[in-house]
């Protein structure tokens, strides 16, 4: 293949937002796919499940690409790999945990016709033009690497999410040694993790929330009932630890949890002491001081186990007063209303509640300034281009590698769907391709757009009228109607008065119609809504969705 082919990296996902992780990396006639993540729906997003990557530019050139590549297992990184697969079925390469918790997902989707293909550090597999080569990273998910991609035109770093942690909790350290090397060798460009680039320092290593739930555990009397993200293996062996020191039994409760538990302690990244768990049916057959509960929840969200136990809803486990209730992890930006709501629910149970800022029970797993420093100076790249994080992350991320010397006309901000052209001279954003975000709600994948999102809305901020009204065929006369159901506009029995000069208005409307010799139901239903419309925001400031039905005999 001719040198002067360009080699093209195509953000689909995680550039301007937080997860929806996905990029391709293009030369010549061969593709391979970086992650394949989701994200979760924004609050103006009535009803929709989750997010996933516009795959359009994929499904165009399915027949060059090679493999999806999994950095590791967290869902913005693997969560869209069910929905994608069944309409590009690709080889799926990604470290044993990784693939460990992909093949628990693709089963409950009902898919078996994928090949996966288990890699480990150091590993360098072929795809035709194109070279990937894993390394060790940290980050809060054991089993991570970073990517290294040779290509004829260069070699390019994507680090995906890490942070430099000399004292891991599975003491497997991040290779900085293979990004010097690198560095060494030579790097065209680097992709690099963006979402803590506003933050100064170093992020703290999570043995530090370890030595914070030995103290806690040490000091209480009730259960302790634990909320952290389900993929954080390393927290939760931390959890496991302090329980067998403090002689305290194990239960664990919410799906994805109990999942993620039993994929980790199968796959061996989960140490657990003989005899530890107990079912959530024996709980009772314990001292309070002698139990811990690790559960989902961390994030209020309503359905999870901690928001069940703390409005009383779930089956087997009830909020006590005297219970030690730790949320370990930080707020995805847009959920901190509903943490709050369930911190203050758990306090009224009279529960003692240790969340974010009253003590170091949760630490990222992305790198802040100082380490991002360090793997730019290591690894030396001629171009940088920030990637994973909302714009001002990128922004910062920039002014920091222009900070370290990187001249700014080597360093790109690209947008979802930009094109990144690279030579072993050049790197220059010159075009783009579809890219963007389907939305997956219930089964339905994509068939639910801005127009149906903007009904939604309506429906839920002014509800909903429908008028029925039945008419003869032949004559126009009124057999039946016009009535009227409101659905969140008004309660009917208590705005009788409303409810009939708005049927006056309709009657009005139809002898209008019917002077006109108007016969098109359309239009007729056009002038109805109209009408009703006016009549309504006049007598009460409200727009609700007004739909007219009429039925002909």
């Amino acid at each position: 293949m001719s040198l002067k082919t360009k080699l093209k990296v195509i953000p689909l996902g995680g550039l301007g937002e937080i997860g929806k992780n996905m990029t391709v990396v293009e030369y010549g006639e061969d593709i391979i796919v970086i992650d394949c993540g989701v994200s979760f729906p924004e609050d103006e997003m009535l009803g929709i499940d989750l997010v996933i990557p516009d795959i359009t530019y994929l499904q165009k050139n399915k027949e060059k690409i090679r493999a999806i590549v999994l950095t590791h297992g967290h869902e913005d990184h693997i969560g869209a790999l069910p929905y994608v697969l069944k309409q590009i079925n690709v080889p799926v390469y990604g470290t044993k945990l990784t693939l460990g918790l992909v093949k628990y997902k693709l089963e409950e989707h009902r898919i078996d016709f994928t090949s996966l293909h288990t890699v480990k550090a150091k590993d360098i597999v072929k795809f035709d033009s194109l070279q990937v080569e894993f390394i060790k990273t940290s980050h809060s998910i054991a089993d991570s690497v970073a990517l290294a991609i040779h290509t004829p035109v260069g070699t390019i770093v994507h680090t995906s999410d890490f942070k430099v942690d000399f004292t891991p909790i599975d003491g497997q350290v991040i290779d900085l040694a293979r990004f010097a090397s690198l560095g060494e060798q030579g790097v065209l460009a680097l992709f690099a993790d963006s979402t803590n680039a506003e933050r100064p320092g170093y992020t703290m290593s999570e043995k530090t929330v370890g030595a914070t739930f030995d103290n806690m555990f040490e000091d209480a009397n009730g259960r302790i009932i634990i909320a952290s993200f389900a993929s954080n293996i390393h927290r939760i062996q931390q959890v496991i630890d302090a329980a067998a020191k403090y002689n305290r039994k194990l239960c664990v409760s919410g799906r994805s949890m109990v999942n993620v538990v039993n994929v980790a302690s199968e796959l061996g990244y989960l140490n657990m002491h003989e005899n530890i768990l107990v079912d959530i049916d024996r709980i009772s057959d314990y001292p309070d001081n002698r139990v811990v509960v690790l559960t989902t929840g961390s994030q209020g969200e309503p359905m999870s186990a901690l928001a069940r136990m703390a409005a009383s809803e779930h089956r087997k486990l009830d909020i006590k007063p005297d219970d030690l209730v730790i949320i370990s992890a930080t707020a995805i930006p847009g959920n901190e209303k509903l943490i709050s709501k369930i911190v203050n629910q758990l306090y009224k149970k009279g529960a003692n509640v240790i969340y974010e800022g009253l003590m170091d029970t949760h630490v990222s797993g992305h790198a802040c300034q100082e380490e991002l420093k360090l793997i730019h100076t290591l690894v030396k790249p001629k171009y940088f281009i920030p990637v994973h994080g909302e714009y001002r992350h990128l922004k910062q991320h920039a002014r920091l590698a222009e900070s370290l010397g990187m001249p700014r006309e080597n360093i790109f901000i690209p947008e979802l769907g930009n094109v990144i052209e690279l030579t072993s001279e050049s790197c220059s954003i010159n075009s783009s391709v579809v890219a963007g975000r389907v939305l997956v709600d219930g089964l339905g994948i994509g068939d639910v757009g801005s127009i149906v999102l903007r009904d939604r809305k309506h429906l839920s901020q002014d509800g909903l009228m429908v008028v029925v009204i039945t008419m003869s065929r032949d004559n126009f006369n009124i057999i039946a109607g016009p009535d009227i159901i409101s659905r969140g506009f008004v309660y009917v029995r208590e705005s009788e008065g409303l409810m009939d000069d708005a049927k006056e208005v309709v009657k009005r409307v139809l002898e209008e119609c019917e002077q006109k010799n108007m016969t098109d139901w359309s239009n007729i239903k056009f002038n109805i809504r109209d009408a009703l419309r006016d009549f309504l925001y006049e007598r009460t400031k409200r727009k609700p969705m007004i739909l007219p039905v009429i039925m002909e005999i």
